[in-house]
């Protein structure tokens, strides 16, 4: 949530309300600089960098900030707040610029100002999400589009509060390993690899580099099918393959925990066929996402409650959610 106002100078002042009122201020005709100390103020400073670069005009301008996703959640915190800013100047100045193009800046604010080697997804569907929709993206074109979910389907998050570790090093790595299965095959990215392709050519590859890339081409199709249950109302079907993508996720891609699968298979005891669970994020802590029926929501929050801290050692936090439009306009009150 951002409230904000023009200046009539070249300064940008931020209080982060999250952060104990921190303020951070930059002057917008000056190099804007990477600050050590003041993490989240950089995610501000490389939007705003970055409209500038690619020749937006504007002032200065007050802001105010405050945010309830989690961070460090793998809920996409940051792209979430690179959106927020980019159209937050964009209505403040009426600038002419597509959403698309605010998650593309936020995406490059995070690149090359942040230094997180983050893709698109994150920042398209902060930028273009619509209300009871999923977004079926393509993140090479940017072609979207919007999928119904059914009404009767609550999206419950759950957040397994085990600190994530490793995340950086080991995307990266997960990011080596597909560039290279992708060198093999000659593709630009996995994504132009079918499974008839890849089971040909698999004894080619590194084992490790093998289970990578068959994640990644497999996803890629459930993706595809996932829509296609959706807009259905399949919901056998959407579990399934919530159900495939999470096996791949620990199996293939090796990037689950024994707490997010511990979540994982206690929602899935409770909901049966009736909806879908897998992790979220980028893995190694974090959360996972279910789709509940509303009948069912109680009951999985007990099973959790019940089960979870029993088994982990840790406490569980609960977000029971709808999906809704992407960043806009509030109404005033």
């Amino acid at each position: 949530m951002v409230a904000a106002a023009k200046r009539d100078d070249n300064i940008v002042r931020v209080v982060s309300v999250d952060y104990d009122n921190a303020v951070d201020e930059f002057d917008i005709t000056q190099e804007i600089t990477f600050q050590q100390d003041k993490m989240w103020a950089n995610y501000i400073r490389g939007v705003v960098k970055y409209l500038l670069a690619r020749g937006y005009q504007f002032t200065g301008a007050d802001i105010s900030v405050s945010g309830n996703v989690p961070q460090g959640a793998g809920l996409s915190s940051s792209a979430a707040l690179e959106v927020v800013i980019g159209q937050t100047f964009k209505v403040l100045f009426n600038l002419e610029i597509s959403q698309a193009d605010i998650a593309l800046n936020g995406q490059q604010a995070e690149n090359q100002f942040v230094g997180c080697n983050c893709g698109i997804m994150d920042q398209m569907i902060s930028a273009e999400g619509r209300e009871n929709h999923a977004m079926l993206l393509d993140c090479r074109s940017l072609e979207t589009e919007a999928v119904s979910m059914p009404e009767d389907m609550a999206v419950v998050i759950i957040n397994s509060n085990k600190k994530r570790g490793l995340v950086d090093s080991e995307y990266n790595t997960r990011r080596q390993q597909c560039e290279e299965a992708a060198r093999i095959f000659g593709v630009k990215a996995l994504r132009d690899v079918t499974i008839e392709q890849f089971n040909e050519k698999v004894s080619e590859l590194d084992e490790l580099v093998a289970k990578r890339a068959r994640h990644v081409i497999t996803e890629n199709d459930r993706t595809v099918e996932a829509a296609q249950a959706l807009r259905a109302h399949d919901m056998k079907r959407m579990g399934e393959l919530m159900a495939e993508s999470h096996a791949s996720m620990r199996d293939d891609f090796e990037i689950t925990v024994k707490e997010i699968d511990t979540l994982v298979d206690i929602v899935k005891q409770v909901i049966g066929e009736q909806g879908g669970v897998r992790m979220t994020g980028g893995g190694f802590g974090g959360c996972i996402v279910s789709l509940v029926p509303p009948s069912l929501v109680e009951d999985v929050k007990a099973a959790v409650e019940s089960q979870y801290e029993a088994a982990t050692g840790l406490k569980e936090s609960i977000y029971v959610c709808q999906a809704k439009n992407g960043a806009g306009l509030v109404d005033a009150l």
